[in-house]
């Protein structure tokens, strides 16, 4: 079979990682809009595709060569090793989109790349134990927080005072906050851009170079841009196919969003997000940095028994602890699966 025709096999993987993720995705970036009801659901995957690949093409280089070589050696990201990853992902992914829950497709990446790296003894846990498990945990407290205390301290006090009760004379009413929250989304969708592209696109960018017998580090630049050109449309194509479910479960069925609060939600989750991406390329949950947000919020406004006892939070922490699990237990079965048929 031609290399070409063989090659396709895990770019279409790719692709179909990238429809799933755009579906995790899009309730992150859009919900806090759609949940205070200031923009057409059917302009919501437009600009979503369109944002993601902006901020995959400017700033997702960092995180692409995290999960392309810095978990599992690059020469080790063979054609069956980078579909294994891809399709093991896309698998976990998919259980959590039809379930309305939007995922951590790093993390559901990275569990995927630990797979093969422990079978073939080719694990460099610095980076994973040191830097990218410690953000995992670190930034979401670290959203919970930020938005508890702008919540408690900022968005109540102005609350008291009538600065953010639905009149029309006030700042709730104020087509200038309507554009600010959409400027806040597209903020987001950037965001997911600079990080999640690179879950799909990593692995592709090792895979090519392998493949064409080419440095990795030499044309890492141009393999990257391959990549996020082929795989950044899809995120779109994925919100439009999964956007509508997961946008009604964050955005209205958590708590009900004030305009001034979804900006708080979008602003934090985002800046975190790319703080982990630029300054350290780390693969990290924007769903939940974004979840941990609206719960800062939600404590903030109604006290943490009646936040906590909402059986939508309940369902999000079942199924982030299940999907990375799954993920990286459907890459090692396939990996000592396709060792077993090639010996």
């Amino acid at each position: 079979m031609p290399l070409l025709s063989i090659l396709l096999i895990p770019f279409i993987l790719a692709m179909f990682l990238a429809i799933n993720m755009g579906g995790s995705g899009i309730g992150p970036s859009f919900s806090a809009a759609y949940g205070s009801k200031i923009i057409n659901k059917r302009l919501i995957p437009g600009l979503f595709g369109v944002m993601v690949f902006f901020g995959a093409i400017f700033l997702g280089k960092e995180t692409t060569r995290t999960i392309g070589n810095e978990i599992l050696q690059s020469d080790m990201m063979s054609l069956i090793v980078v579909s294994i990853i891809l399709l093991s992902v896309s698998i976990s992914l998919l259980i959590a989109n039809l379930s309305g829950v939007p995922q951590s497709t790093s993390q559901a990446t990275v569990m995927a790349v630990i797979a093969p790296a422990l079978y073939y003894n080719n694990f460099d846990s610095q980076k994973l134990l040191y830097e990218i498990i410690p953000t995992w945990f670190i930034l979401p407290v670290i959203s919970f927080f930020i938005s508890l205390f702008i919540g408690k301290y900022i968005y109540k006090p102005m609350r008291k005072r009538g600065y953010t009760i639905s009149r029309s004379n006030n700042v709730n009413s104020r087509p200038v906050l309507n554009a600010v929250i959409i400027i806040a989304s597209l903020y987001v969708a950037f965001s997911i851009g600079a990080n999640n592209v690179a879950n799909a696109a990593g692995p592709i960018a090792s895979m090519t170079a392998n493949e064409m017998n080419i440095s990795l580090n030499d044309n890492f630049k141009i393999l990257g841009i391959l990549g996020i050109l082929i795989i950044a449309p899809c995120f779109g194509i994925g919100s439009l196919i999964f956007g509508h479910k997961i946008l009604k479960n964050t955005g209205r069925e958590i708590i009900r969003f004030g305009k001034f609060e979804a900006v708080i939600i979008s602003v934090v989750s985002a800046s975190l997000l790319l703080f982990a991406s630029i300054v350290k390329g780390i693969p990290t949950s924007l769903v939940q940095l974004s979840v941990a947000s609206i719960l800062g919020i939600g404590v903030a406004k109604l006290g943490p028994k009646n936040i906590f006892k909402k059986t939508e939070v309940r369902k999000f922490f079942y199924i982030w602890i299940i999907t990375p699990v799954i993920s990286f237990s459907l890459s090692l079965f396939f990996i000592v699966l396709a060792d077993y048929l090639i010996l």
